[in-house]
Formats: structure tokens, C-alpha cells, sequence
């Protein structure tokens, strides 16, 4: 009796060793497969098919459009919204500029511009890009450009710009006669800046003058003309931002630029880019303190000059000219400098309306007595 409880042991036994062996097999070949070891936890995905996660970023809006309209979205940079920021910002300020003492810049303009800015940016960026299409499929950093990766045809490129054209032409259709003009003088410089890379040094200089081209119309579209004591040097202070922000993005593609014989002020400068900056820097500031005493600033513009100076010596301080996705970052960052301008001027534009009613009830008891 006790050998056959002996011998049923040793059966079940070597059941269980068999079995072992194959569970063995199985989870060395799950765990070539990719499956997780035991102790590392993943989440399970749950009854059903896995869902992605939920985002509004411009990226993630471009990749969730239709698959035929995503090339044309991403040669209108819609994907990075960045440059249409930097191209509103200066409209925004010259609106801001020219509102009433005591009130807040005009929603409608802001909302126009804003159109705008949008379109007239996709319109650059499409010129710049079949310009440039031979130079993008040399440089890493461009070479998925829709034209250059030859997702869009020259032909349906042309055809795409003159819609966004169209429509910008639409939206400037809608200021007084003095701004219509000012905005279309405008064209000639989106047309030809991709074309300063080839002969200049300075191609952010021709950006500059491009970019910051709002800072006159803004003002102009609520006033109905330019006043040159405070056009002017806000338009000069955008071009001096605008060298500020676009050598350090240069600084991206110094080496391949270098190697197929395009110019950036990047190159021109090398490892004395801070000092320039530097140099840029306080001749922004200065001309931000004239715009500010000509157009009769209060505290709170001032105040947010200071922040601005603040934001610039960090930024060309801590920066890496060496480090391409820390040159991203810095020259992101300007978007947050745009907008404590914008701060500064509404605040300050607020802050006048406090300083007229002081003013007043001054002049009056002074009458009374």
C-alpha cells in the first residue's frame, strides 16, 4: 500500500516538472515577445480598445485633421504656432498703444490682426519654403518639410498660397485706406526675405523688418495714421527683438547652413553671439522707454520694462549656443517676453485713467479754495 502512495507521488511529481518546463517555455518566449517581467507593472489596457490620451496642442490638432489636409497645415506651421505669436505680438502692442486712456485695446482689431497673423504667416512660410526647397532636403531639421519631402507639389504650393493670400487680402480689406496700403507695401518684404540667407549675413535683419511691420499698422488701423514718435521706435524695438530671438535659432542649424553655403547672423557672430545680444537687448529696451514717454506710460508699462529686461539677461545669460534644443527653448521663451510687453502697455494704458480722475478732482479743489 505504501509503494503505491509511493509510485502516485512520483507520477504527480513529474506531472508538475513537465508542466514547469512548458510554463517555462512559455514565458521565456512571452518575455522575448516583449511582455513585461514579473514586478514591473504596467497598466492593463483595459476591456476594449486602448484610446490615446486627449491633447490640444497644435501638433496634436495638425495629426488628428484629415491625412490629405496635414501637409498643408504643417507647410502653414500650424503645428508650431511660435512664429505666428512673434508676428502678432508687435500688432498687439501697437493696438494697445492706441487705445483710450483708461480702456482696454479694441477686441475686434486684436481678433482681425490675430486672423491675420495666422494667414499671413502660412503665406511666409509657404514662399519660404519653395524657395527653399533643394537647401531643406539638406538640412536635418527641415528635410520633412511637406515640399521638400516632396508631399506637396510646386504647383499645388502655388495654388495654396494664393488662397491664403486671398483671404489675408479679405482681412485687410477690412482697415481704413492708410492701413490697406501699409499692409500691402508689406508684401514685397515676404516675398524676397527667404532670398537674404544667399547674400547677407544679416537674413534676421530682412525677418525683422518683416515680422515687426504690425507695429506700424496696428496703431494706424485704430488711428487712422502712423504717429512717428511712437511707431517708429516701437517698430525699431521689434526688429531689435526680432535679431534677439531669430540669431538664437540659427544657432540650430550653424553647421549645416555652413555646409551648403547659406548666411545667419548665427555665423556671423560665432562665439561673440552674447555681447550682440546683449547690445540688442539694450537698444530694445531703450527704444520700449521712448515709446513709453512719447505715448505718455504709466508705472505698470515701466514695471513690466524691468521684467522684460529681467527675462532678456536670463535668457542670453544661461544660454548655449552649442546645445540646439536649449537654443529651441530660448528662442520659445520669447513668446512669455511678448506677452509681459502686452501686459505692461494694457496696465499702463488702465493705470492713466486713475492718474486723469487724480488730475481732475486736483484741478477742482484747487478751483473750490
Amino acid at each position: 500500500m505504501l509503494g503505491a502512495r509511493g509510485a502516485a507521488v512520483a507520477r504527480g511529481l513529474q506531472v508538475l516538472t513537465h508542466s514547469w518546463r512548458g510554463d517555462s517555455r512559455a514565458l521565456a518566449l512571452a518575455r522575448a515577445c516583449g511582455a513585461p517581467r514579473a514586478g514591473h507593472w504596467q497598466p492593463s489596457a483595459g476591456p476594449g480598445p486602448r484610446r490615446s490620451r486627449l491633447s490640444l496642442s497644435a501638433a496634436a490638432v495638425v495629426n488628428s485633421a484629415p491625412r490629405p489636409l496635414q501637409p498643408y497645415l504643417r507647410l502653414m506651421r500650424l503645428d508650431k504656432p511660435i512664429g505666428t505669436w512673434l508676428l502678432y505680438l508687435p500688432c498687439t502692442w501697437s493696438i494697445g498703444l492706441a487705445a483710450e486712456p483708461g480702456c482696454f485695446p479694441d477686441w475686434y482689431m486684436l481678433s482681425l490682426f490675430g486672423t491675420g497673423a495666422v494667414l499671413m504667416r502660412g503665406a511666409g512660410c509657404t514662399i519660404n519654403d519653395m524657395w527653399d526647397r533643394d537647401y531643406d532636403k539638406k538640412v536635418i531639421r527641415t528635410v520633412n518639410r511637406p515640399i521638400a519631402a516632396g508631399d506637396i507639389s510646386i504647383f499645388r504650393s502655388f495654388i495654396f498660397l494664393g488662397g491664403q493670400l486671398t483671404l489675408a487680402l479679405g482681412v485687410l480689406l477690412c482697415l481704413n485706406y492708410y492701413s490697406i496700403a501699409l499692409g500691402a507695401a508689406s508684401l514685397l518684404l515676404v516675398i524676397t526675405y527667404p532670398l537674404m540667407k544667399r547674400i547677407t549675413y544679416w537674413p534676421q535683419l530682412a525677418l525683422g523688418l518683416t515680422f515687426n511691420w504690425g507695429a506700424l499698422l496696428g496703431w494706424s488701423a485704430v488711428k487712422g495714421s502712423c504717429d512717428p514718435s511712437v511707431c517708429l521706435p516701437l517698430y525699431f524695438s521689434g526688429i531689435m527683438w526680432t535679431l534677439i530671438y531669430d540669431t538664437i535659432y540659427a544657432h540650430q542649424d550653424k553647421r549645416d547652413d555652413a555646409l551648403i553655403g547659406l548666411k545667419s547672423t548665427a555665423l556671423r557672430f560665432r562665439d561673440n553671439t552674447k555681447r550682440w545680444l546683449s547690445g540688442f537687448s539694450v537698444a530694445m529696451l531703450g527704444a520700449l522707454s521712448l515709446v513709453g514717454v512719447n505715448s505718455g506710460q504709466t508705472a505698470p508699462y515701466y514695471t513690466a520694462l524691468a521684467a522684460v529686461g529681467a527675462h532678456l539677461a536670463h535668457q542670453i545669460y544661461t544660454l548655449d549656443i552649442h546645445r540646439p534644443e536649449d537654443c529651441w527653448d530660448k528662442f520659445t521663451s520669447n513668446r512669455t517676453l511678448g506677452l509681459i510687453v502686452l501686459l505692461g502697455i494694457v496696465l499702463g494704458n488702465l493705470w492713466k485713467e486713475k492718474k486723469t480722475d487724480e488730475a481732475k478732482k486736483s484741478i477742482g479743489s484747487r478751483i473750490e479754495n
